[in-house]
């Protein structure tokens, strides 16, 4: 990746969205590593992504965002530090109708706790209107019982302006605490 070029990855158990999500935004055709699920009696999903998934935003200035989604099932979790390294930050997908939406998240916080902890790393809550779903709410509270704070948004990811409103918020966190730390570096 050049100096113009950000990586940000998407995190989630399977059948959060991290694959719908990444193709409402990607400027081109998302790559997935779709496969059949096997697995029917965890996830009614048809299918399931078992390396990553692949998207690019063009910016503005010329630069790249380059988007990361990582496979939502524990077996595949070796594969998240190697998806993971050197993202500049995180955004988690969580569906809100999952019955163990918020331990399902457990992995993925302890993976990825040090974009969380540096505040690089932001929460989407889909299906929230759904009954019996959990809320926002709900997973605020579940991160601050971990010692963890991050924006959380309850957001459709099929809509394109959702995850632009989850990558708009990651991307002004990073920039204010890069700023706080110029601000500490200054003599």
């Amino acid at each position: 990746m050049n100096q113009r070029d950000y990586k940000i990855v998407f995190l989630g158990p399977m059948g959060a969205g991290k694959t719908t999500a990444i193709s409402a935004i990607s400027t081109r055709p998302p790559v997935a590593t779709e496969v059949r699920n096997t697995d029917l009696a965890a996830h009614g999903k048809a299918s399931t992504t078992v390396a990553l998934d692949y998207g690019e935003v063009a910016l503005d200035d010329g630069g790249t965002l380059r988007l990361y989604g990582v496979p939502g099932q524990s077996r595949f979790s070796f594969m998240w530090p190697m998806v993971g390294k050197g993202a500049l930050g995180a955004v988690l997908l969580v569906d809100a109708t999952r019955a163990d939406c918020l331990s399902g998240i457990d992995p993925f916080l302890d993976a990825f706790d040090g974009l969380f902890r540096a505040s690089r790393a932001v929460v989407g809550v889909g299906r929230t209107d759904e009954p019996g779903s959990r809320q926002a709410d709900d997973v605020t509270a579940h991160l601050a019982a971990r010692g963890l704070a991050a924006p959380v948004f309850s957001v459709d990811v099929r809509q394109r302006d959702d995850v632009n409103l989850l990558l708009d918020v990651l991307f002004v966190q990073i920039e204010a605490q890069a700023d706080t730390l110029r601000m500490e570096a200054a003599p």
